[in-house]
């Protein structure tokens, strides 16, 4: 009996309830566009940068390996970290391809012919 009147007597208030739902939405949008979106673009860039490694491309393991890509299979690669040491490794594993890190962009170079 106690809990219906304290239910009952809230309910009288129409706005209060609106206003609460207003900010319940406005906190999942905050966490959508500011955690959930750009985790997403992330995981998106990287499947991306996985699949476009080549054959001849230097790259980094999450280990810190430093190696050059021999042969691209479905999910390994070969990684040729010294002269003829070979190593098979899964594509989770590479985290950055060294030939494209350091090489000056476009852009980059607009600004250094600018300056």
């Amino acid at each position: 009996m106690n809990t219906l009147s304290i239910l009952l007597q809230s309910a009288g208030g129409g706005g209060g309830a609106m206003q609460q739902m207003m900010m319940i939405l406005m906190i999942i949008v905050v966490f959508y566009f500011f955690m959930i979106r750009p985790q997403m673009k992330k995981t998106k860039l990287e499947k991306e940068f996985k699949e476009s490694i080549k054959k001849g491309d230097k790259v980094v393991t999450i280990g810190g390996v430093h190696g050059k890509i021999l042969e691209v299979q479905e999910k390994t690669f070969i990684l040729e970290i010294a002269e003829n040491i070979k190593v098979k490794i899964e594509k989770s594993a590479v985290s950055a391809e060294v030939t494209k890190q350091y090489a000056p962009t476009a852009e980059v170079k607009k600004v250094i012919l600018y300056c």
